[in-house]
């Protein structure tokens, strides 16, 4: 009895917290610049400060020294932009060290486990379409376009489709060009 009794309270939290498990991009709201929270950007600059605050004033956390490092804007307050990076790192950056352009980093959740482990380019967006190059986790790519399932994405004069949830960088779901 003790023992069904806790598997059907076990089995209602988890059902009370499935409608709460939205992508992030169908919670997307508009911070004061117009544009979408949350949101991709890539790092414009090659050395690029992260902050504790909004301002001058706050102190250094981190710094990043490569451009075109995709992140996530969280939060906006005026030309500040607070930020999250693959590795759940959040801070403040001037919006001017920020690109719109599209990157992201092929499955860096992955990293460190095994030298065998690869995400595939394909030569089209299709599971079985050939294979034009195999990524070691974290490799940045620059993206395209989505459309929901396949990012098209380029990386060292090297083009075609990633499978979207190998990819940090775009929501689940999400379609662009």
């Amino acid at each position: 009895m003790k023992g069904t009794v806790l598997a059907g309270i076990l089995l209602g939290g988890i059902v009370s917290q499935a409608p709460l498990a939205k992508p992030a991009a169908a919670q997307a709201t508009r911070g004061a610049s117009g544009l979408p929270l949350p949101r991709f950007v890539s790092l414009k600059s090659r050395s690029v400060n992260l902050r504790v605050g909004p301002s001058l004033d706050y102190a250094v956390s981190w710094r990043y020294l490569k451009a075109g490092i995709p992140v996530e804007i969280i939060q906006e307050y005026e030309n500040w932009r607070r930020i999250r990076d693959a590795e759940g790192t959040e801070g403040w950056v001037n919006q001017a060290l920020l690109s719109g352009e599209r990157t992201a980093l092929t499955a860096p959740w992955m990293r460190g486990k095994g030298s065998g482990v690869f995400v595939n380019m394909r030569r089209e967006p299709a599971s079985g379409a050939g294979i034009v190059a195999r990524m070691e986790p974290g490799v940045i790519v620059h993206v395209r376009e989505c459309n929901g399932d396949w990012c098209r994405a380029e990386t060292q004069g090297v083009s075609g489709w990633i499978a979207q949830n190998e990819l940090w960088g775009a929501y689940p779901g999400e379609a662009f060009k």
